[in-house]
C-alpha cells in the first residue's frame, strides 16, 4: 500500500478525476498528504474546478473545507498586512516590491489560490535597509529573539535581515535586498529585478516583479532552499504562474533570455524538470532544449533525480522510503554548499551542528 500512495497527492494534482474512484482509504492518505504538504485548500479549489466537490466522501470534505477558510481568512490578512507595511515605509519614498506568496495575492493571481502563508516576503534597495528596518519597527515590527551567532550570519552574509515580528498581531515580515546571499554561487542583479517591477493597483509605492522574474525567483529560493517541507506547494505555485504566463505567445522566449541574463537558467532548469515529473506542467520543446545547455552531467543529474524526487514530495511517511533521510540531508548540504564558499560554510555548518545546540535561547526583550 505504501508504494502504492508514495506519490497520490501528485497523481491527484495531475489527474484530479482519480477521486471518484477512491477509496476511504486513499482518502485517508490524500488528506494527510496535502495537510503536510500545505496544499488542501489548493487541492480542494482544483476539485471544485472540476465539478468534483460532491465526490469527496462526507466524512472528509470537512477537512478541505475547513483549509479553504483558514485560506481565505489568511489572504485577507495578507491584504491588510502588506497594506500595513506599505504606510509604514510611505514616508521613505521608495519602490517596496512584495515577493512570493504575497506577491501572488496582491496581484491576484492563480497561484494565490489556496495558498497558505508563514510570513510576508519584501525587496527593497540595501542602501535603504537601514531606514526600512527603523520604519518598521516604529510601526511594531521588532528583529526575532536569534542567537548572536544568528543575528551577525544574518547581517554580514545573507541576501535579508533578520525577521521581524509585530509585537501584537505576531505577523512576520522578512526584509530582502537580494534574492541570493552575496556569497552564493550565482549573483542575479537586483536592481535588474527593481527596474521590471510592476505597479499594484491602488497602492502607491507597492510592487511586484515582472511575470518572468517572479517564475525565476520562485524557481531560485525553491532550489537553494536546503529545508523543503512545502516542495510540492511551491511547484504548484510555479505550475500556476507558468500556467497564467504561457498565455502570452512571447512569453516561454523572455523566460529563458531572462534567466540567462539573471545566471538563473540552471535553476530554471531544475524547476521545469521537476514540474514535468510531479505535475506534467505543459512545457514546449523548444524551451527544454534551449535549456540542455545549462544541465548538469548524465552521474550529476541522475543524482539530483535521486534527490528531489523525494524532498519535493510531501513530507509525509507514506512519500518516503529508505533513501528519504539521506536525500533530505544532501539537498541540505547542497543548499549551503551553493549560498557559501567552503571557507565559510565548513565553520558554519559545524558551528550548527555542534555549538547552535547547546547555546541558550535568547533572554526575551
Amino acid at each position: 500500500m505504501k508504494s502504492a500512495s508514495r506519490d497520490l497527492l501528485s497523481r491527484t494534482l495531475r489527474s484530479p478525476d482519480a477521486v471518484s474512484r477512491f477509496s476511504m482509504g486513499e482518502w485517508d492518505i490524500l488528506v494527510r498528504q496535502a495537510r503536510i504538504a500545505g496544499l488542501l485548500a489548493r487541492l480542494r479549489q482544483l476539485l471544485a474546478q472540476h465539478n468534483l466537490i460532491q465526490a469527496i466522501p462526507a466524512e472528509v470534505r470537512w477537512h478541505f473545507d475547513a483549509a479553504a477558510t483558514l485560506a481565505a481568512k489568511q489572504q485577507l490578512a495578507v491584504r491588510w498586512e502588506v497594506e500595513k507595511i506599505r504606510a509604514a515605509l510611505a514616508g521613505l519614498a521608495i519602490p517596496v516590491i512584495v515577493l512570493k506568496g504575497g506577491a501572488y495575492v496582491m496581484a491576484n493571481l492563480s497561484a494565490a489560490t489556496g495558498r497558505l502563508f508563514n510570513d510576508i516576503d519584501i525587496l527593497v534597495p540595501r542602501k535603504q535597509l537601514g531606514p526600512v528596518e527603523a520604519a518598521l519597527m516604529l510601526a511594531g515590527w521588532h528583529p526575532t529573539l536569534l542567537s548572536v551567532y544568528d543575528q551577525r550570519y544574518y547581517r554580514r552574509w545573507m541576501h535579508e535581515i533578520p525577521p521581524l515580528r509585530h509585537v501584537t498581531r505576531l505577523s512576520v515580515v522578512d526584509v530582502h535586498h537580494a534574492i541570493l546571499p552575496d556569497t552564493a554561487r550565482y549573483h542575479p542583479d537586483s536592481a535588474k529585478l527593481r527596474s521590471r517591477a510592476v505597479v499594484v493597483d491602488g497602492q502607491p509605492g507597492l510592487y511586484v516583479l515582472a511575470p518572468e522574474d517572479r517564475i525565476l525567483h520562485s524557481a531560485t529560493h525553491l532550489f537553494h532552499d536546503g529545508e523543503l517541507p512545502h516542495g510540492l506547494r511551491d511547484l504548484t505555485d510555479l505550475d500556476l504562474l507558468l500556467r497564467d504566463a504561457a498565455a502570452d505567445p512571447d512569453f516561454w522566449s523572455r523566460l529563458t533570455a531572462r534567466a540567462d541574463e539573471l545566471q538563473l537558467s540552471r535553476s530554471l532548469f531544475y524547476a521545469l524538470r521537476y514540474l514535468r515529473h510531479f505535475l506534467d506542467t505543459p512545457i514546449p520543446g523548444s524551451v527544454t532544449a534551449a535549456l540542455d545547455a545549462v544541465a548538469p552531467n548524465r552521474v550529476t543529474l541522475a543524482l539530483m533525480d535521486r534527490i528531489f524526487t523525494r524532498v519535493l514530495a510531501p513530507a509525509h511517511a507514506s512519500c518516503e522510503d529508505a533513501f528519504t533521510p539521506a536525500a533530505r540531508l544532501a539537498a541540505f548540504v547542497r543548499a549551503h554548499w551553493l549560498r557559501m564558499p567552503m571557507h565559510l560554510l565548513i565553520p558554519h555548518l559545524l558551528h550548527k551542528a555542534f555549538v547552535s545546540p547547546y547555546q541558550r535561547d535568547p533572554k526575551p526583550a
